[in-house]
């Protein structure tokens, strides 16, 4: 891999982990894009790409949820007892989320993850929050939730910040914890579709040397080596400024890159 390769990795992963020690998002709606132009510079197959930039996208956020999670956890933002409800299907969905976008073709699942993001960067743009309605559901409901917020985390790569947080103010939960108990949530559904995304890609034909399974293990090392170091420096400016205009920069940056997965599911 060429130094400039490297670097632009690294910028990826500063940026991908403010982002989601900021917002709780994960990181992947970032990261997806920018991998994807990696993958095409080295000639990875075209049918192979998004399905990697993905699954190498919810790999690393195993490491940027633990990163960012203990710097909202010292500020007593986490709240444990809903990850422990909403966790277990996240478990599943998480697996299942992979499994659908292994069924796409490549040009399907790019325009599925552009729609996304640019219905992602609009929530955040309006910065609509849903009015706190109801208290959070009980086991079974809570369950289905986590297998919904499961889903379509391991479907874009993401860590299911855009559903969980608006599910949890929706529910009476305080938009700061919300943020925290993303962050935290973002392990489980990062860990159980990377295990599935290295099952569903083994022995792909045609996947490039050092992947595991649809994982692309240079990408995901230099981006995690970055973004462990940034997420607590997000989490920390979450809990001392207001994210307002951040958030608005970070939509526009989520249209650019939601008109390029447009544009590569054209090409």
């Amino acid at each position: 891999m060429d130094p400039f390769m490297i670097l632009a990795l690294l910028g990826m992963g500063c940026f991908g982990g403010f982002a989601a020690g900021l917002l709780g998002i994960g990181g992947g709606m970032i990261l997806v894009p920018f991998i994807t132009m990696v993958l095409t510079a080295r000639d990875v197959p075209e049918a192979l790409v998004v399905h990697m930039a993905i699954a190498t996208s919810l790999a690393t956020i195993m490491f940027t949820s633990l990163s960012s999670v203990r710097a909202h956890h010292k500020h007593g933002a986490v709240v444990w007892r809903i990850v422990a409800l909403l966790a277990p299907g996240i478990l599943v969905g998480s697996t299942i989320g992979p499994w659908i976008g292994k069924q796409m073709d490549a040009s399907t699942l790019a325009w599925f993850f552009g729609a996304f993001v640019a219905f992602s960067a609009t929530q955040m743009l309006i910065n609509k929050k849903p009015a706190a309605a109801r208290e959070l559901p009980g086991t079974a409901g809570m369950f289905t939730a986590g297998g919904v917020i499961g889903v379509l985390a391991g479907l874009v790569g993401a860590g299911g910040g855009f559903v969980s947080v608006p599910f949890m103010t929706w529910c009476n939960v305080r938009i700061h914890n919300a943020v925290a108990t993303s962050a935290a949530l973002g392990f489980p559904i990062a860990f159980a579709g990377t295990i599935a995304n290295v099952f569903y890609g083994w022995g792909e034909p045609g996947l490039p040397d050092y992947s595991l399974g649809f994982i692309y293990l240079p990408a995901l090392a230099i981006i995690v080596a970055a973004s462990v170091m940034t997420a607590p420096l997000g989490a920390r400016t979450a809990h001392r400024m207001p994210v307002r205009q951040l958030q608005k920069v970070f939509a526009v940056l989520l249209y650019a890159l939601a008109t390029y997965m447009f544009w590569k599911a054209a090409t």
